[in-house]
């Protein structure tokens, strides 16, 4: 099986697509060397007319869209397959996820009903494609295992709750929020040897014996098998061919209701597998009438638009990614029934004027529409106003700001402790130290009184923050990403500085890392490989309290810059590692596999910090063990915050202004140990 076909955070690892009788049990994590799901796994006679007529067919649910427990990895994993690319949808099938034994290539792969599905013909002429064929006619319960690239994760800690797939999962797990689908491989051995699945190859039945009168397989019935027992293939490749035929005539019946209007629709329902429900619903969104062209608008507004619909409208003409988790339903569907996905910044700012008292019909007046928009010289009979466009504008940009601040590393946050403070003063924490051991009670059972000291820690929050404009030039332009692309930015240099200041503080510390605080080791054996990582870990273990007893506490993260990224992934999770220098080619047992969490900053070895190196790496406790260093968050509130007003009289346009309250401080050095990797 190969351990190099997905790159995740940076490691390889396998994205294992397990065959199994009941999809239903796809959602129960499987325990393997890689990454894991199980997937329902068929190949059919092909009976279509055209140049693949003859060719066997296959169609599998490749992932389900649960969470995975993956052997050597601390928490389970989710792919959130909303961030899934797919290329094309002809992707090719190899044996082994070998480039060179070709088996096929998929038809159509999509994501349905937060799964992710594909189907496709066995059309290469290689002895790999002849083995899948005439194995699965022997009976052999082939597997699958889709390879593909990762572009970002998300660690959700303990106690957080997302949303992924359409489910909600709990922390702490690793969520997979970008990844590029590469290619699919048969395989002989994935991580479940138990798994099953129907086979049927050209129209014979072809179950494990040979036989067609009956079978089961591990205790439960397989689809398609008759009461008997044996797997009926023909019968159940009927019944599939019948639903097929019954899906697409639903859709072009939908797509005709409408006087045969929607050609586009009906043939992307029929080529990526809609239900329906799906085709009924794209089919009412493509009838919806659309608003006039152009930036003048003719009207009072659309009845019923309220603050929620107009910021509903402007996440919908942003492509926020998601929208259903920003606003409810009905705000969703009467903006796209009142402005499509085309509302334009002037349409935005006329609606808040017009609930404010404007009677103007363009935007002709600059000047009126903007006093108007923002509440000024609003008339007594007018009332309050019902629409806030500094609140619309805010609303929207937090929620932007918000996709860029999580864009940018977060390695920060997976190795620190989080604290929230009410002020900006320093505050000092204290941790109890002393003698906390049980003595043996003497007769007359009289306990002794322990000890305690403390010690303290200090941290203090300080504000950062950034000002950017929309200019006169943007609303005239009618430019609603104006709105989107600004906040974007806020939020993505406020990322950026909170890594900034994070990494200065960590890696500026000639005082903490040190030789007297035995938690600095140097010399050419501290190298990262499985001699440096034992010396590190027996440094670490070696550490003690105020008294001079063990501290207690266990390491559990490698830390390290990119330079060393591959190394830290194998010896996190290989077996074995081999050393293939000319005096010694020979495999080695790998102590470590397992142990640590690999985390990789691209910060460690980055020139502008100082501090910086391309071979130091950390060994670390988990923050809520033994904190090595934490972060302050004013009010506990972690993403910057976003304002909105129009622009000081001399100047023209609205301004935003990102602002965010933290701090960042070192604790306990015996949270930690750094190897200089060197000399």
């Amino acid at each position: 099986m190969p351990s190099d076909t997905i790159v995740f955070n940076d490691h390889p690892l396998v994205i294992h697509a397990q065959k199994a009788a009941d999809a239903d049990a796809a959602a129960a994590p499987h325990k393997s060397l890689s990454l894991t799901a199980q997937a329902e796994f068929e190949i059919v006679a092909g009976e279509d007319a055209g140049p693949n007529a003859a060719l066997p067919k296959f169609r599998m649910v490749a992932y389900t869209g649960g969470p995975m427990k993956v052997a050597g990895w601390r928490h389970p994993v989710v792919i959130d397959l909303a961030g899934l690319a797919i290329p094309s949808q002809s992707r090719p099938i190899r044996f082994g996820h070998d480039a060179s034994a070709g088996v096929g290539h998929t038809s159509a792969v999509a994501v349905e009903d937060g799964k992710l599905v594909a189907s496709g013909v066995i059309s290469r002429d290689t002895h790999a494609a002849k083995e899948v064929v005439a194995s699965a006619r022997n009976g052999f319960p082939w597997q699958a295992s889709v390879g593909a690239s990762v572009e970002a994760f998300e660690f959700l800690r303990e106690n957080q709750s997302a949303t992924v797939n359409g489910r909600e999962v709990q922390g702490p797990l690793n969520i997979v929020r970008r990844a590029t689908l590469g290619e699919i491989s048969f395989v002989d051995l994935g991580a479940d040897g138990g798994t099953t699945a129907s086979i049927a190859a050209s129209g014979e039945a072809v179950g494990a014996g040979g036989s067609d009168n009956g079978g089961t397989a591990g205790g439960e019935t397989v689809p398609g098998s008759s009461s008997a027992g044996t797997p009926d293939p023909v019968r159940d490749l009927r019944a599939q061919m019948a639903a097929e035929t019954d899906r697409i005539a639903a859709i072009r019946r939908l797509c005709a209701a409408g006087g045969g209007t929607h050609p586009g629709i009906e043939s992307q329902a029929i080529r990526e597998g809609w239900d329906a429900t799906r085709t009924e619903l794209e089919v009412l969104r493509a009838s919806r009438p659309k608003p006039p062209a152009g930036p003048a608008i003719h009207a009072q507004g659309h009845a019923g638009v309220t603050q929620n619909v107009l910021e509903a409208a402007c996440i919908l003409s942003g492509r926020l990614e998601n929208p259903e988790k920003h606003c409810n339903e009905r705000d969703l569907e009467a903006a796209s029934r009142a402005f499509g996905r085309t509302m334009g910044l002037q349409e935005l700012l006329l609606h808040a004027a017009w609930a404010n008292g404007y009677s103007g019909r363009t935007f002709r007046d600059w000047h009126g529409v903007m006093d108007a928009a923002f509440g000024r010289h609003i008339e007594a009979s007018v009332g309050n106003s019902t629409i806030s466009i500094s609140g619309i504008l805010s609303n929207v940009a937090n929620k932007f700001l918000l996709e860029g601040f999580f864009s940018v590393e977060r390695v920060w946050r997976n190795i620190c402790a989080v604290r929230s403070v009410t002020d900006f003063k320093t505050v000092t924490s204290y941790r109890l130290t002393g003698n906390d051991g049980y003595e043996k009670v003497a007769p007359g059972g009289e306990i002794k009184h322990g000890t305690l000291g403390e010690e303290s820690y200090s941290n203090k929050a300080e504000t950062y923050a950034l000002m950017l404009s929309i200019d006169r030039t943007d609303i005239i332009n009618d430019d609603l990403g104006a709105i989107t692309t600004v906040p974007r930015k806020l939020g993505s240099g406020s990322g950026k500085t909170i890594n900034e200041v994070f990494w200065a503080a960590f890696m500026a510390n000639g005082g903490f890392f040190t030789v007297g605080n035995k938690n600095y080791i140097t010399g050419a054996d501290t190298a990262l490989g499985i001699d440096g990582l034992t010396k590190a870990e027996v440094a670490f273990m070696d550490q003690v309290d105020s008294d001079g007893k063990p501290i207690g506490v266990l390491p559990s993260i490698l830390l390290v810059p990119t330079a060393l990224s591959a190394m830290g992934s194998q010896l996190f999770k290989s077996l074995e590692l081999r050393d293939n220098t000319a005096a010694a080619k020979y495999p080695i047992t790998n102590p470590h596999q397992g142990k640590f969490r690999v985390e990789v900053s691209r910060y460690l070895g980055n020139p502008k910090f100082t501090g910086n190196s391309t071979k130091a790496w950390y060994l670390l406790a988990d923050a809520s063990d033994l904190p090595i260093v934490e972060m302050a968050f004013l009010n506990g509130q972690e993403a910057p915050t976003i304002e909105t007003a129009e622009q000081a009289f001399n100047r023209l346009g609205i301004q935003m202004r990102g602002y965010h309250d933290f701090g960042v401080a070192l604790q306990d050095p015996r949270g930690g140990v750094k190897s200089k990797g060197e000399a």
